[in-house]
């Protein structure tokens, strides 16, 4: 089965922990949110979205000329589920057949990562997540089948259940998964010209 996919970035966060926008910290001389949204645009989803909330302005030019479409989401201060929520209802609207989520803190994805997800999707018809730290996350898939249930999400956990437990998911492992720039330690990481093999940062 081909899959017509819809993959949101997710950059409305507050970045509270590392005390400035991480959507645009630099890296390779781009801020993190062009980084994750070039991934996006270059792998195989039919369309693009990205979700902003803090610093929604500086974020959303930060994209340059990306065809992509701007989700606000007027409830960030809420946690990652708000974003979910617009993300899903965009998704439904636009009538993918599945929501392909990213985040914009990650330095390390691809575009290839993105496109394992869908093919895994495709193989199975199931939902797919990034398997690193001993669970599955995101990035992650998930059939339209889920868009009520990722609507429904409140608070700052995002779609932990969904992908843990309470529903049918193939999991693709991605250790790179565990780099996010949510610290001034893992900040700091990003001028490593090493960054692609640096040790992780103790969490």
């Amino acid at each position: 089965m081909i899959a017509r996919v819809g993959c949101a970035v997710l950059a409305a966060g507050g970045s509270r922990r590392l005390g400035h926008p991480k959507q645009l910290v630099l890296h390779r001389g781009q801020p993190l949110v062009r980084l994750a949204a070039l991934c996006a645009w270059q792998s195989r989803a039919a369309g693009c979205a990205l979700v902003v909330g803090a610093a929604a302005e500086p974020v959303r030019a930060a994209l340059g000329a990306l065809p992509f479409e701007i989700l606000p989401n007027g409830q960030w201060t809420e946690g990652v589920a708000a974003s979910l929520r617009v993300a899903a209802n965009w998704a439904h609207d636009a009538g993918y057949d599945a929501l392909l989520v990213a985040l914009c803190d990650q330095p390390r994805l691809t575009p290839a990562h993105l496109n394992r997800l869908i093919a895994e999707h495709e193989r199975t018809s199931l939902a797919v997540a990034s398997r690193y730290a001993g669970k599955n996350a995101v990035p992650a898939l998930f059939p339209k089948a889920h868009f009520k249930a990722l609507g429904e999400l409140r608070g700052d956990f995002g779609a932990r259940a969904l992908l843990n437990g309470s529903c049918p998911v193939v999991s693709v492992p991605w250790a790179d998964g565990e780099l996010d720039v949510d610290t001034a330690d893992s900040e700091r990481l990003l001028l490593d010209a090493s960054i692609d093999q640096a040790p992780l940062p103790a969490r």
